[in-house]
């Protein structure tokens, strides 16, 4: 698994987007027992805390201390760093397994073991994540023109999972049909450009080249941003769930 925001994770904390309600509430009427559940590859904890209010456990994972060390504390959520595709959890222990923005990076035949050892019978896998964002047209095309074109070449192969929505990846479970989720939130510029900034293209662009593409984004935003101080922007959330 590979390690891209170790480097920034207050400001992942800070300007990823979280996941709507109805989407956890979706989770809750399909999990039979609610004991224990494992959040891998928590980064700062927001779908672990949630999932807090429904679990009497939660064990959220991460492979970067820095992310744990910046995560959402939370009485009955227990932290620890561990890679997605070896940990020390008991075997038949969890109801409920989720990653979240995260399964792209992962050793996919080692994490499905790790998830069929951990599982209790009849528990849930969830595979979520989301798509590229979506403001209006004009903006769009702005944001679309800088992921391929000036940062296309400097993503992670594992990336293109995230394009083709999750569609791709291999998922050797009894699947459920879902429903469809959009992520709503409003946002200011400044949040819009905190957000592009964890990209681990722009990461990957500033180490290679020197300087920080987003602040020539940045000005383009702002002559189409000028009249609104907070746009709603919109991810599509990418989702797969097998029963164990």
């Amino acid at each position: 698994m590979k390690d891209n925001f170790s480097s920034q994770s207050s400001n992942y904390a800070k300007y990823r987007p979280t996941y709507p309600s109805d989407l956890y509430a979706y989770l809750n009427t399909i999990v039979t027992h609610r004991q224990n559940a494992w959040d891998c590859g928590t980064g700062n904890g927001q779908v672990a805390t949630v999932l807090a209010k429904s679990f009497e456990r939660v064990f959220a994972t991460d492979m970067s201390q820095a992310q744990i060390d910046n995560a959402i504390p939370a009485n009955n959520v227990i932290y620890s760093v561990q890679p997605a595709e070896a940990t020390n959890f008991n075997n038949k222990f969890f109801d409920l397994i989720v990653t979240a923005q995260a399964i792209h990076w992962f050793n996919f035949e080692k994490f499905y073991n790790e998830v069929r050892r951990t599982a209790k019978e009849n528990a849930v896998l969830c595979i979520i994540g989301y798509g590229r964002i979506e403001i209006s047209p004009e903006i769009d095309y702005i944001i679309t023109n800088f992921y391929h074109n000036i940062i296309g070449d400097y993503w992670d192969k594992e990336r293109q999972y995230i394009d083709d929505n999750y569609q791709t990846l291999p998922f050797p479970f009894e699947e459920i049909e879902t429903p469809k989720f959009i992520n709503q939130q409003k946002w200011n510029l400044e949040h819009l450009i905190g957000y592009l900034n964890t990209w681990s293209g722009v990461k990957h662009f500033i180490k290679h080249k020197g300087y920080n593409p987003v602040n020539d984004l940045k000005d383009e935003l702002g002559q189409l941003w000028k009249s609104e101080t907070h746009r709603t922007v919109r991810f599509p959330i990418l989702l797969r769930i097998g029963k164990l």
